[in-house]
């Protein structure tokens, strides 16, 4: 699909085309061709065009999706191709606590698994929420490593249900920020967020509640035992819902909610949580992707 706008300036029309189709493009990206793009090829492209490497990888991304970055397609690359694409440092990922604290085995558990996954040099991955700009732009954050990345999973019947990937880091990490005092956390997942905020002075306990029997077994086999923590650390085996319908209202001070794959399921279950909190004025509650979900909730954006 191809725009020719004749000025810099977008209408909010166009904005609104821009934006259904860069989502449409980069999900048929990630799914189906994420590691197209090599490191030999954004070297060889940024040397012979003195490009930077980011500006190398937005050009080759574009071309990938049909585009003319150079051509009709110009304003559509600079605005949102150019903007979106980062390349990003693996050390800081790596130094975090938890990657230096918890060294995962290949295990199994019923039909859980935990092991540890590759993403290859240059393959794209989602790296925050959504960025919508003043002007209504809707921006994916894309991110690559010029070199391997490792990075633990927990998989289900063979499907990645959560991941240690840069996404799950950087957007988990603002719920352990607010954590204080009783914390609740909705969804157990590799216990990045129950490490963290475990670690937090002002977090007096944390309860995880999870609904699978084989995660749980996983988590407290392989990853509790390392977390330095773990004695403020409780598990609660049980649907959200469930645990939600019984809980004293002023049990927690903060929960933070996280049993969603992506937004595709988690808007549903978001919406749900939402309608829980006027039950609990005392807890302040905090989702997952919420900056994101909450763009697939504004019309306005979308044509």
């Amino acid at each position: 699909m191809s725009f020719l706008p004749s000025a810099r300036g977008l209408s909010p029309e166009r904005i609104r085309a821009y934006n259904s189709e860069t989502m449409r493009l980069i999900s048929l990206y990630l799914n189906l061709a994420s590691d197209v793009i090599t490191p030999a090829v954004v070297t060889e492209l940024a040397t012979a065009c003195g490009l930077s490497r980011e500006r190398a990888y937005a050009t080759l991304l574009a071309s990938v999706c049909g585009l003319e970055p150079d051509g009709r397609d110009r304003v559509y690359f600079e605005e949102y191709f150019v903007p979106m694409v980062k390349e990003c440092d693996p050390a800081p990922f790596l130094a975090d606590p938890y990657y230096r604290a918890v060294r995962l085995p290949h295990k199994k558990s019923g039909r859980w698994e935990l092991r540890t996954q590759v993403l290859r040099p240059c393959e794209a991955f989602v790296r925050d929420d959504f960025r919508v700009l003043s002007d209504g732009r809707m921006l994916p954050s894309l991110g690559f490593f010029m070199e391997e990345f490792p990075y633990p999973a927990v998989l289900e019947g063979g499907r990645e249900w959560m991941t240690l990937m840069p996404n799950e880091t950087v957007t988990t990490l603002p719920a352990v920020r607010a954590a204080h005092g009783r914390v609740l956390t909705f969804g157990l997942g590799l216990g990045y967020f129950a490490f963290h905020a475990s670690e937090k002075p002002e977090v007096e306990s944390v309860t995880v509640v999870e609904l699978s029997a084989d995660a749980v077994a996983l988590f407290r086999e392989n990853i509790l035992p390392l977390l330095p923590h773990k004695e403020k650390v409780s598990i609660v085996l049980s649907d959200a819902f469930d645990f939600l319908d019984t809980m004293p209202r002023d049990a927690y001070d903060f929960a933070f909610a996280d049993i969603w794959h992506d937004v595709g399921d988690g808007r549903e279950l978001y919406h749900r949580f939402k309608t829980y909190e006027p039950r609990f004025p005392h807890t302040e509650f905090t989702y997952w992707i919420e900056d994101t979900i909450r763009c697939y909730e504004r019309p306005e954006l979308w044509k």
